[in-house]
C-alpha cells in the first residue's frame, strides 16, 4: 500500500464521517492519531509515558515524559511535553547514512503545542480542530537526541461520535528544516468502542512519508496499532496502552504505556461531577512523526 493510496481511502473515510451524524471522541495518547477537541475550559490534564518506535535503522524510545495540557481559554489548549529519551542506531550498512552512529539517552526535543476547536460538533456535523505544535531543541543534537533547529506539526483532525462508537480522523504535515531530515506528510484513521464504564478499546491505522536519514523512519510505513483506556475508581484516573506493527511500507513496532489524570473546575458550571469532567477532557515524541 503507497502512501498516497493510504491518503486517498483516509479522505474517504473522512467524507464518510462528515455526512453522518454527538461528542466526546477520545484520540490522542495512545495513539498516534490525534482528536480535535481542546481540554475543557479551567481543566488540566496531566500524563507520565514511555514509548517505543522502532524500524530496522534505529530504535527511539521516550521515556519518562511528562505531558500537561491546560484549557487556557474557551475552545483552545495549550500543550507541553517535557520527554526523556534513547537512540540505538542498528549500524547495519544496509540502512547508511541512516541509522548509524552511538546510542545515546537524555532530553529530548521538547514539545509546545495549541490545540483549537474551531468547529465544535453538532448532531449533523462532526468537531473539526487543529493542532499546531512546535519541537524546541533542547535534545542535544551531536548526540541524535534531538533536530537541533525548531520544527513543526501542523495536522486537522476531525472527530465523530455514535452512541458508544467514535470515530477520529486527520492529517498534517511536519516540516523539518534540518540537513538529512524531510517535510512529510502523515494521517490517521481511528475506530474507538465503550466497552463498559472502565473499558475503552480502539483500532487505527496510522501512516507517514518518509522522514530522511536521520531519523529511524528512513522510508514511509503504514500500521496498524491497537489499545486502550482503563478507568480507575479515581475520579479522572486512567491507564493507556496501544501497540501497533507496520502492515505496509517499511518495518514499524509502535508501544506506548501511560498514566493520565484530568482534573479541574468548570467557571460556569459548578454542579458538574468530577466523571462529567473524566469523560470531557480528552486526553505522541523522539523523532519527527
Amino acid at each position: 500500500m503507497s502512501f498516497r493510496y493510504f491518503c486517498s481511502k483516509l479522505a474517504l473515510l473522512l467524507l464518510l464521517m462528515l455526512t453522518a451524524s454527538r461528542l466526546c471522541a477520545q484520540a490522542g495518547p495512545p495513539f498516534q492519531t490525534d482528536d480535535p477537541t481542546p481540554v475543557d475550559l479551567g481543566h488540566y490534564e496531566f500524563y507520565i509515558f514511555g514509548t517505543v518506535d522502532g524500524t530496522p535503522a534505529e530504535l527511539d524510545s521516550t521515556g519518562p515524559a511528562f505531558e500537561f495540557n491546560w484549557g487556557a481559554i474557551p475552545n483552545i489548549q495549550l500543550h507541553a511535553i517535557l520527554p526523556f529519551g534513547a537512540i540505538v542506531p542498528s549500524n547495519n550498512p544496509v540502512y547508511a547514512p541512516g541509522g548509524t552512529g552511538p546510542s545515546a539517552f537524555g532530553l529530548t526535543d521538547m514539545e509546545l503545542g495549541v490545540k483549537y476547536g474551531f468547529i465544535k460538533q453538532t448532531p449533523h456535523r462532526p468537531q473539526i480542530g487543529s493542532f499546531t505544535m512546535f519541537e524546541i531543541p533542547t535534545g542535544s543534537y551531536t548526540k541524535g537526541l534531538g533536530v537541533g533547529k525548531v520544527w513543526y506539526k501542523l495536522p486537522i483532525w476531525v472527530e465523530k461520535e455514535f452512541g458508544p462508537w467514535s470515530l477520529v480522523g486527520g492529517m498534517g504535515y511536519t516540516v523539518v528544516p534540518q540537513t538529512d531530515y524531510k517535510n512529510f506528510l502523515y494521517g490517521g484513521f481511528l475506530v474507538k468502542k465503550e466497552v463498559n464504564k472502565k473499558l475503552e478499546l480502539s483500532a487505527e491505522v496510522f501512516s507517514h512519508a518518509r522522514e530522511g536519514f536521520a531519523a529511524a523512519q528512513t522510508e514511509s510505513s503504514t500500521m496498524i496499532d491497537a489499545g486502550g483506556y482503563f478507568h480507575f475508581k479515581s475520579p479522572g484516573l486512567q491507564l493507556l496502552f496501544a501497540y501497533g506493527h507496520s502492515i505496509a511500507g517499511q518495518t514499524e513496532n509502535y508501544a506506548y504505556l501511560g498514566l493520565y489524570k484530568t482534573w479541574g473546575k468548570d467557571k460556569d458550571a459548578d454542579n458538574k461531577t468530577a466523571a462529567d469532567a473524566m469523560f470531557s477532557a480528552q486526553p505522541h515524541i523522539n523523532s519527527p512523526h
